[in-house]
């Protein structure tokens, strides 16, 4: 079973610290793994009407009961969960009991042997109490009922959390529920003030003094190691706070980049001794938002690189586990993210320890999705949110509401339970200056670079919806926010699709719609390609890789990103390697040499040239590879160059068999070479099929100028010497010469020039190739994700390999996806149920267009994340689409976003066809 990490409890320590430590008793699980079953009755929908047994915590829909909704239904299922749980309690006279649910759905009744414990607690996402010492029978069994309304009494309630929201709305005791036996004389919890010059100060609220007491507080390292002297203040019995203040010399400050914890250890004392303790994990560390400036951490000013995270899992909803909190803090560190904002309610207390542990920056945010608590229940819950969240160093602002569910009443509450005053943000808004303009286009971004004065930092950008936005269209917003004096960054929505396993349906995927697949991961974590692009563009060490050509000299432009860390204080590592041909039976490099460059110390915000020092004989390898690791030995990013030219590929040796013959029957050429037979239509100049053998290759349809009205002008052929060449040249809305050489003992070579003007969206020739025959395919050049004219960041140039899918981003997720622009070609394997064939490129930046992805089943609704594709399913493009987000079209989403330009200068490629 899970190890009980009291840390996650906030205030709570270990049983074995101190005698008057406070005692925890499960009353449920602990996570989503390791449940507790209770007894249950269900009031509407799937088995209700009857007591059986639920898993505690869950969300009850997860487990079989009621209905599902998400936050835009119109008709919301209202059943209500009775939940009745025996427990035992001990030898606990003269102490103090408190039941503790850490998060239940929604308006919450508690009985302990059959008397109410307190009010109805209204609201989701919150930690809540009840002191039952009086309830409870000491030494005996007692009973807890527990009946939980899914929809609030409280309007307000319902409209900030369930009535309005984008995000699924579940109902159940969804977080861990306990006992906290504590002394009679006790302390209820504590805030902390660390401040990167040293200064402590630390708010203590005991409960039940007699005036006989001192308060004390030891800070010690996480190792129980003492910092310093130990604080002390004189108890008074009228007072419900008490103040300790300290100063400790050049502390180890907290910092995503050094996320450096120390712990605090609070005690009651008397002449007896110590009569309560409780233990407390905190940062050295200040925050700050300056005005017409940026933000500050520890005085330096810090851009926030984030995503917007909800707290879910597919099987069991709001139900997690620590494990799955580490994975997706570890999953945001890898993608080079330094910030989180919670969307859009609290997340549980493990996600925040960790976040603590390995170096998040958090936006903490109250429920209100476009619409607000009312003024008396809001109080009570900011309460609730800020006492339980305070000391984390994590957070760095709270958040009132999202997107117009601001109270406003509500701004200056944070400030009572909060001794560091955090900032109090409204994100979609212009407030506490800062503007959090949610989904800007690239024109408000260049506007904001041009004439902003508030601090710019959107809460939301980049929309991720299906393949859409997040990775797509970041490098131009990136660079131009970077270029703005007051930037602190910004938050992708969303970190992760929110697609819900079924119960009601078979246990499918649910992910309403285009509500839910919004995420950079898929809801299991699968990676999507932006995950990679988000990656090298965030990457705190900078490279903007240039194509190796002649004149390199193994000296790479770098710019060191970090706000702490000297790029001294990382490492790099190259890679020389030789690539297998698209014959072998792997993709695995041939030969490997590798090596590491001299440390370059570049200060935070420096740039310079880094030498890798290559061998002299680095220009006999494929590919050069270019890894950074940060300050704890995490690999930042991997960047990769491509060192031979297409054209000096080696391409497949033929066996030449005899002499090249042709023949006419009706309206087709039939070229015979080398044992194969290819077809051509002389009505259109495309090639047909080619058989080998008894083999028939359906290679057929072109080449045909993409997406362009062409007509055949000339169609001829011609033996020279042992050569055959057969021409075709078209005309119409653009021109088009091509030329089909066959030479013994030798690929088939097709040459071809084209000439458009205007704006396109992709620019190239394209064939076809039945869909439904196609089983795979291995090409050299980035993968192993498709591309986008404005998403082309984050891809490895190697020898790939992807078995065939159908998979719809979004929808499914079986990645990397089979279909669409594929960048840096240099050869493909097209593998198929007839017979594989290969075909060489000679030309840099060619694209692979690998037919046209599935359309979503609500792309209709929303064409910015459908760019359009040629009508060929095989094209061979030196131009492909852009893709926009959820609210934005590509061309709203700047330079890299537009259609290409066609200037009327004639493009000249060549293709080699083996087959």
């Amino acid at each position: 079973m899970k190890k009980f990490y009291i840390a996650c409890l906030g205030l709570f320590i270990s049983l074995n610290s101190f005698a008057q430590s406070t005692i925890i008793k499960y009353l449920s699980g602990t996570d989503k793994d390791h449940t507790v079953q209770w007894d249950f009755f269900c009031t509407d929908g799937r088995n209700s009407g009857k007591w059986t047994k639920i898993a505690v915590p869950s969300c009850w829909e997860l487990q079989g009961f009621g209905a599902y909704n998400y936050g835009g239904d119109k008709n919301k299922a209202h059943e209500q969960g009775q939940y009745k749980h025996q427990f035992t309690a001990g030898a606990w006279a003269g102490k103090r009991v408190f039941i503790v649910f850490e998060g239940s759905m929604t308006d919450t009744k508690v009985m302990v042997n059959g008397r109410q414990a307190g009010p109805v607690h209204q609201g989701s996402f919150y930690r809540f109490k009840y002191d039952i010492t009086d309830l409870v029978k000491f030494n005996a069994q007692n009973l807890l009922e527990v009946t939980v309304d899914k929809m609030s009494a409280e309007k307000s309630v319902n409209a900030a959390e369930r009535d309005r929201s984008d995000f699924w709305v579940f109902g159940g005791i969804y977080r861990p529920v306990y006992l906290e036996i504590v002394p009679d004389t006790y302390i209820d919890h504590a805030a902390i003030n660390a401040r990167a010059d040293g200064s402590f100060s630390l708010d203590v609220y005991p409960h039940n003094l007699h005036g006989d007491e001192t308060i004390q507080a030891q800070v010690q390292k996480t190792n129980g190691e003492n910092v310093g002297k130990p604080m002390m203040v004189k108890a008074d019995a009228s007072a419900d706070r008490l103040e300790l203040k300290g100063n400790f010399n050049k502390p180890a400050l907290w910092s995503s980049e050094f996320p450096n914890l120390y712990q605090v250890i609070v005690s009651i004392k008397n002449k007896k001794g110590v009569g309560h303790t409780i233990k407390q994990k905190f940062g050295f560390r200040t925050v700050e938002l300056r005005p017409q400036d940026g933000f500050y951490v520890n005085g330096a000013k810090t851009i926030l690189k984030g995503t917007c995270r909800h707290s879910f899992w597919p099987e069991t909803g709001r139900t997690l586990s620590y494990k799955l909190q580490v994975m997706d803090v570890k999953l945001m560190k890898e993608m080079n993210n330094n910030a989180v904002r919670m969307s859009h309610y609290p997340p549980d207390q493990d996600f925040l320890n960790v976040c603590d542990s390995l170096g998040i920056y958090v936006l903490d945010e109250l429920t209100g999705w476009q619409a607000k608590y009312d003024t008396v229940v809001g109080r009570k819950l900011v309460k609730e949110m800020v006492v339980r969240d305070v000391n984390h160093p994590s957070i760095v602002f709270w958040d009132n509401g999202n997107e117009g569910g601001f109270n406003f009443a509500l701004d200056n509450d944070y400030a009572l339970y909060d001794p560091q005053k955090r900032v109090v943000l409204h994100p979609w808004s212009n407030f506490n200056n800062l503007d959090a303009h949610h989904y800007p286009d690239y024109n408000y971004i260049l506007k904001t670079a041009n004439t902003g004065k508030a601090v710019f930092m959107p809460t939301e950008f980049m929309h991720g919806l299906y393949d859409g936005g997040a990775g797509a269209a970041l490098e131009d917003f990136w660079n131009k926010m970077l270029e703005y004096p007051h930037t602190a960054g910004g938050f992708i929505w969303a970190f992760v699709d929110e697609s819900v396993i079924r119960t009601d349906k078979n246990n499918t995927y649910d992910g309403t719609g285009n509500r839910a697949p919004d995420g950079i991961l898929g809801p299991h974590r699968e990676k999507e390609a932006s995950f990679y692009t988000v990656k090298e563009i965030w990457s705190p060490v900078y490279i903007k890789p240039q194509p190796i050509d002649k004149s390199f000299n193994g000296k790479i432009p770098v710019e060191n990103r970090y706000v702490f860390t000297k790029l001294s204080q990382c490492k790099f590592k190259w890679k020389l390697v030789k690539l297998p041909s698209a014959q072998a039976k792997t993709t695995q490099p041939v030969s490997t040499l590798t090596g590491s460059p001299l440390p370059l110390e570049l200060q935070p915000g420096q740039k310079g040239t880094l030498n890798l020092h290559l061998p002299a004989n680095w220009a006999d390898n494929d590919a050069l590879y270019l890894a950074a690791y940060g300050p704890h030995g995490e690999e930042l990013c991997t960047w990769s160059w491509a060192i031979k030219s297409p054209q000096a590929i080696i391409k497949a040796p033929v066996t030449a068999s005899g002499a090249i013959s042709h023949t006419e029957q009706g309206n087709e050429l039939i070229i015979t070479a080398d044992g194969k037979k290819y077809y051509f239509d002389k009505s259109t100049g495309y090639i047909g099929k080619v058989l080998k053998g008894n083999k028939t290759i359906s290679l057929s349809g072109g080449p045909v100028l993409a997406g362009v009205s062409t007509v055949l002008k000339d169609f001829s052929y011609k033996t020279e010497g042992k050569l055959l060449t057969v021409s075709a040249s078209y005309t119409g809305d653009a021109s088009m010469q091509v030329k089909w050489t066959f030479a013994p003992g030798k690929p088939v070579k097709l040459d071809y020039t084209y000439t458009q003007s205007g704006d396109v969206d992709y620019m190239g020739i394209t064939f076809n190739y039945p869909e439904e025959r196609v089983t795979g395919m291995k090409w050299l050049g980035r993968g192993p994700y498709r591309t986008w004219k404005n998403r082309v960041p984050g891809q490895q140039f190697g020898v790939w390999h992807k078995d065939y899918n159908n998979t719809i981003t979004g929808e499914n997720w079986d990645y990397p996806e089979f279909k669409g622009y594929h960048s840096d070609l240099n050869w493909v394997v097209l593998e198929n149920k007839e017979s594989p064939f290969t075909i060489y490129t000679d030309n840099k930046d060619m694209y692979l267009q690998m037919y046209r992805p599935a359309r979503e089943m609500d792309a209709l609704k929303n064409n910015n994340v459908e760019p359009p594709f040629p009508d060929g399913n095989i094209g061979f493009l030196n131009a492909v689409s852009a893709i926009g987000t959820k609210f934005q079209s590509a061309k709203q989403m700047g330079p890299q976003s537009q259609k290409t330009h066609a200037d009327g200068t004639p493009v000249s490629n060549t293709l080699w066809f083996e087959f």
